[in-house]
């Protein structure tokens, strides 16, 4: 791991990219009746429901199990059991895909070259996504990479694809948040606070599903474009 004297990026390098995009955002929900603002005074979170509808989530589960792999949290592997889930980027030339990816855009109205590639995720039984946050952190291997390819996750959207018979909730644990999957509706939040400085309360996991399976797409917004 390298250490945070040795970045070529300071900590705060996207501030203003954070303020920005957030702003951005937060005047285009606030005009959108479908979109609704989980009470918290901590962390901008919002939800919108039928975003999808329940034959674009079963053609989208398809997708995802045709690319699905053991997931990876960049320095972690998948045997160190911080991630069970299996993930894959689905195919960004994809027609269908580019419908959905399009559409996520104009909800949030981010600049379309900001946004990483959709990625699909199936969480089988017992399978899970440990606390974490979307924002990179410094002093960590891959800072100064992404960094210069992208910078600082802005904003985090995803859609859950179907119904989980048990457990698999989307929980922001700070916050004392426990969010169940149903199919089609959207969670998107700000991954830094109004002032543009990353929030450690965007804190999240996937907890371990306990019967049937859970599927769901995540798109991360960075605060320049991506490449």
């Amino acid at each position: 791991m390298t250490t945070g004297t040795r970045n070529k990026f300071p900590p705060n390098a996207d501030q203003s990219g954070l303020k920005r995009v957030g702003r951005k955002v937060r005047e285009r929900l606030a005009g959108n009746p479908t979109a609704y603002k989980v009470p918290s005074e901590e962390v901008e979170l919002f939800a919108v429901g039928d975003f999808m509808t329940p034959a674009e989530c079963a053609k989208m589960m398809e997708l995802i199990d045709a690319t699905a792999k053991p997931s990876r949290v960049f320095d972690l592997e998948y045997s160190d059991g911080y991630r069970t889930s299996y993930s894959g980027d689905v195919d960004p030339h994809d027609p269908f895909v580019k419908k959905i990816s399009r559409r996520i855009d104009d909800l949030l109205d981010i600049d379309p070259s900001f946004g990483e590639t959709i990625q699909g995720q199936r969480y089988m039984p017992g399978q899970e996504f440990q606390a974490h946050h979307d924002w990179f952190h410094p002093g960590t291997t891959y800072w100064d990479l992404e960094m210069k390819r992208g910078g600082q996750r802005s904003y985090t959207a995803m859609v859950f694809l179907n119904k989980v018979d048990a457990g698999g909730t989307t929980d922001f644990t700070d916050l004392g948040l426990s969010i169940e999957p149903n199919p089609g509706v959207l969670l998107a939040w700000n991954n830094a606070d109004a002032d543009g400085i990353t929030n450690p309360k965007t804190m999240h996991a996937g907890r371990p599903v306990q019967q049937g399976s859970k599927y769901i797409i995540t798109k991360w917004y960075r605060t320049k474009k991506w490449y």
